[in-house]
């Protein structure tokens, strides 16, 4: 090869060279916010679609999102937790696997100046940002008329609650309790937590069922639970036996649509992440955020689930 050939062959390499660096560096000094966003679980549609609106928001404002799932382990949470606070994230979403369990890693987060935001549920101690979540006493609240008007006002009823320790499930409960006062020929004969699962939620109820075979209602703080109950009862499920839940998940609406789930006290998860990943973001730079931040919530019956469905 001749000498002018390799200057040029030296010069060709070198150009390549210096556009890879300067790629490389552009990529490095325009890497988007990092936010770690840490989900009780995703074995649960409702959450799955908390993510997916998360995700969606991320993306559009350029945010690099990190999800875990703490596979409803408060202790493997704190873990997931501290991870992200190692990786000096700009920002932490947390839904809580317990409100109280919660706590120390927040009270972490604050320590290093990492802002945290609640998403669904609160977090009793440690200073979040804000709480984005729906408006869970007002829909216990709406579960209770909506049961009561399913039943006209008289009936035996068992109610399945969440998780314990969840804001999530006491709050409903609390809005359920308070909403029966309105209706005192409804009473609840039995109430038990079924952890917000399904499975759960069929088991639960079919030891109910055995020492009170006349019920007529059945509330669930979540469709998952209300949709084991549904297995439970069989052919009675909307017809002998009215079942609300609380959610609007896609199974909960399917089931409204086949008359076997009376209604549904309907969130809107995905609204719920998409709102979460935006106040991170503000948070993040420093800007004031509204604290709490609440979404509403609707009832949905074969009247107008069509509305709800996609």
């Amino acid at each position: 090869m001749s000498p002018k050939k390799i200057t040029v062959t030296a010069a060709v390499v070198a150009s390549l060279a210096l556009t890879a660096t300067a790629c490389n560096s552009g990529s490095s000094s325009s890497s988007s916010t990092k936010i770690g966003l840490s989900i009780s679980t995703l074995n649960n549609p409702f959450f799955v679609q908390l993510k997916a609106g998360a995700s969606a928001e991320a993306k559009k404002e350029g945010v690099d999102l990190t999800v875990t799932d703490a596979q409803n382990d408060a202790s493997q949470q704190a873990n997931l937790v501290q991870n992200f606070i190692s990786q000096n994230v700009k920002a932490i979403i947390l839904n809580p696997v317990d409100s109280d369990a919660a706590a120390p890693s927040v009270k972490s987060a604050n320590k290093a100046k990492i802002p945290v935001v609640a998403v669904d549920r609160t977090v009793n101690k440690g200073t979040v940002a804000t709480t984005v979540a729906s408006d869970n006493i007002a829909g216990g609240k709406l579960a209770a008329k909506t049961i009561a008007d399913q039943l006209g006002g008289k009936g035996s009823i068992l109610v399945l609650q969440g998780t314990a320790g969840t804001s999530a499930a006491n709050e409903r409960e609390q809005g359920f309790t308070e909403g029966l006062q309105a209706y005192p020929g409804i009473k609840v004969v039995a109430s038990q937590p079924a952890d917000f699962d399904r499975t759960k939620g069929l088991d639960v109820t079919t030891n109910l069922l055995q020492a009170h075979s006349g019920i007529t209602g059945i509330f669930a703080a979540n469709d998952e639970m209300a949709l084991g109950a549904i297995k439970a009862l069989g052919s009675k499920a909307g017809k002998s036996v009215k079942v609300v839940g609380f959610d609007g998940t896609p199974d909960g609406l399917a089931a409204v649509k086949a008359g076997t789930l009376s209604a549904s006290v309907a969130q809107q998860p995905s609204e719920l992440g998409k709102l979460a990943v935006q106040n991170a973001v503000k948070a993040s730079k420093g800007e004031k955020v509204t604290n709490p931040v609440k979404v509403p919530v609707k009832v949905v019956t074969s009247a107008n689930v069509a509305s709800f469905s996609s």
